[in-house]
Parts: structure tokens; sequence; C-alpha cells
């Protein structure tokens, strides 16, 4: 863990925005900028996904090319997050919980029947989050623009062999982690709705978005 505060004050924000529970963000963050996401209650999961803007369709967020050029599988201060490109999208400034998901991927309806139980899968997702956000952003993104995703907040710790493990989070009320845009990106992030697992303490809550120039 990379822990960091922010000597950036929330009252001079150029946005602020709460995200309620189960719903899903999307905006677009220019190069300097910072983007601060926190964990208003708790043990809330933020999935996110980065684009770039100038080309959506063809350079997004990748989970592969961040953990393999820093070689390690969380994120947490200090971490530059690729593209898959090969470059620089963003890198966390400052980290108040310590440690990030990268791999454990979004909840689906495909997922919350395989996880779970056949009943599960009509239940609301991280994924149908993100496809709702692509269908009505007007960047051109269809269903195949959505790849693997952070998951900001989510406590996945890796087995003893090589599994994933879904715990209960390590982030607290209020805490938060904060990007500084590297190039002019979209952010859409899902507060993720998941009921059938710990990465929302089983009750999902509200996010806060803060973005300074």
């Amino acid at each position: 863990m990379n822990l960091k505060t922010s000597e950036l004050d929330p009252t001079t924000a150029l946005q602020r925005t709460v995200v309620p529970a189960g719903d899903w963000w999307m905006a677009e963050i220019r190069r300097g900028q910072h983007l601060r996401i926190v964990d208003v209650e708790g043990n809330e999961a933020a999935d996110t996904l980065f684009y770039s803007l100038s080309d959506p369709r063809h350079e997004h967020y990748s989970a592969v090319d961040t953990t393999t050029r820093q070689g390690n599988v969380y994120l947490t201060t200090g971490t530059q997050l690729y593209s898959n490109q090969g470059q620089v999208m963003l890198t966390i400034t400052a980290d108040t919980c310590g440690r990030h998901d990268t791999l454990g991927g979004a909840c689906s309806a495909e997922a919350n029947q395989m996880r779970y139980a056949l009943e599960k899968k009509p239940m609301h997702s991280c994924r149908d989050n993100f496809l709702h956000a692509i269908q009505e952003s007007g960047y051109g993104l269809t269903k195949r623009d959505v790849p693997s995703n952070i998951n900001f907040f989510m406590n996945v710790p890796l087995t003893g062999e090589g599994g994933l493990s879904f715990q209960d989070g390590i982030s607290g009320p209020g805490k938060y982690v904060e990007m500084r845009a590297e190039m002019d990106v979209i952010a859409l992030i899902s507060n993720c709705p998941q009921l059938n697992n710990p990465c929302s303490g089983f009750n999902p809550t509200p996010l806060e978005m803060i973005i300074w120039d």
C-alpha cells in the first residue's frame, strides 16, 4: 500500500457530483485536470473505464498494459494507468484506501447467474450500466468497446493458486483515490449495484466525483 493524502481542496473544485447507489457517471477529463473518486459511506466499488477522447473507439484503458508495465496487479499512489496503445492515460496522485483491483472485472447478468443462482440473472449489474452509458454518450461506442475495467476500492486478493478471491473491502467512509489526466480522456464509472458479494458490502452506497482544473 502507498497511502497519500491530497492537497486539493474540494471547495475549489470545478465540478462535484454525487452518484447514487447503482447509477453511472460519464465525463470528459482534460489533460492536467484531477479527478477524485470518493467512497462516501465506505465499502463501495467504483467500476471504472477510461477512453481516449480523441479516439475512443480505438484507445482505452488496458488492464494488461497497466499491470505488466508496473509489475503489480494492484493500483495505488504512483500507478500509471496505460492504454491499449501503450500511452499513459492517467497517474494516481493520491490514495487514502491503499489498494485497488484491476483483475476482477465487472459484474454482469451472466456472471450473476453463473456465480450465484439462476434467478440472479435479471439483477442490475455494472455491465448494464456501461452499456446504457455508451448508448447515450454520443461517442459512437458499442458493446464491443467495453474492455476490462478498474475496480476502485474493491478488494480482490490473489490466492496462492493464482485465482481471485472477492473479500470485504478495505476502504472506509470518505476514503478516496485521486488521479491526474495525462491526456484528454472520457471517464465512465459504474457505482456498483452488486448485492451478492462483499464488494459493495451487500448494500450499495453513493460515490462522489470531484474534478479540479
